[in-house]
């Protein structure tokens, strides 16, 4: 059964000294595709800015504004009303001759390339390859899935947001972010196109109509199967219904909820909050 989920993100900076301009892109607003509609969504700044709206390369929403007053301190607030869609299984699933040619690889070179963040150890690949050696890309998909799951624990706290799949590997533990960049660099070694997907996970399955919890900013993947086909390895499920997708890329780098520069001498302290209501 679908959703309507409600996601209030909050995200505050506080400077150690007043910034005397900054600049700031926003990948905040859900997207609205086959599998989910975005019936609201909005972007507020303090200190209040301009803002300008565009679709980036990989089709996620960027809010951009920039500040030129001195500030101490910037809040971000996003909030947006998602309609979701129940987990899917993949149909149309293409044979390894297929998914090998020319045509396939050269559709989606971008998500069978690694990148610093996805590249897997020798020894991850040696294991994923003997792992899938006799399975159909489906099977093969759920094989590394299992596989990442059983080897990356998911333990908060433990790396950051510049954590590879490289070290989360040989660390055996991470966040969603970390078991993503695996997941994505071993599907990838064996020849499926993969993307990193950034969003929300309401954390309840058994939710309450208009009960709000604490939520978490999330990221998971989807596999290319003759059609897209997202799947959590952190929680070894398909994406469904509790799932908000935001923005698609190679790895976190593409789809980072807030990134920018600012001018000024001091450093600086992050503040994050997801809220998560279920409204049907």
């Amino acid at each position: 059964m679908s959703w309507r989920i409600r996601v209030r993100h909050s995200t505050g900076y506080r400077y150690d000294a007043p910034v005397l301009a900054s600049y700031n892109e926003a990948r905040l607003t859900p997207v609205t595709d086959v599998d989910q509609l975005t019936l609201e969504s909005r972007v507020v700044t303090s200190p209040d800015a301009v803002q300008q709206r565009y679709w980036d390369y990989w089709g996620t929403q960027v809010t951009a504004f920039d500040l030129h007053v001195p500030h101490e301190g910037l809040e971000v607030t996003a909030t947006s009303v998602v309609d979701t869609a129940d987990a899917r299984e993949p149909d149309g699933v293409p044979t390894w001759d297929v998914l090998r040619s020319d045509a396939v690889r050269d559709r989606f070179v971008e998500m069978l390339t690694l990148t610093d963040r996805t590249r897997p150890s020798d020894e991850a690949v040696a294991v994923v390859q003997e792992a899938v050696q006799t399975l159909a890309p489906a099977e093969a998909a759920m094989a590394v899935m299992e596989l990442v799951h059983g080897r990356v624990a998911y333990q908060p706290g433990t790396t950051g947001v510049a954590t590879s799949a490289l070290e989360a590997w040989g660390l055996g533990k991470g966040v969603c972010q970390d078991v993503a960049h695996v997941t994505l660099g071993l599907l990838r070694s064996v020849g499926l196109p993969a993307s990193y997907v950034s969003g929300y996970l309401h954390p309840r399955a058994d939710a309450a109509i208009g009960e709000t919890v604490t939520g978490e900013s999330h990221a998971w993947v989807e596999v290319w199967l003759g059609g897209w086909w997202g799947y959590d390895p952190t929680n070894q499920v398909p994406a469904g219904e509790r799932h908000v997708v935001v923005g698609r890329g190679r790895d976190y780098g593409d789809v980072a909820p807030l990134k920018g520069l600012y001018s000024g001498t001091g450093s600086h302290s992050l503040g994050v909050t997801v809220e998560v209501t279920r409204l049907g």
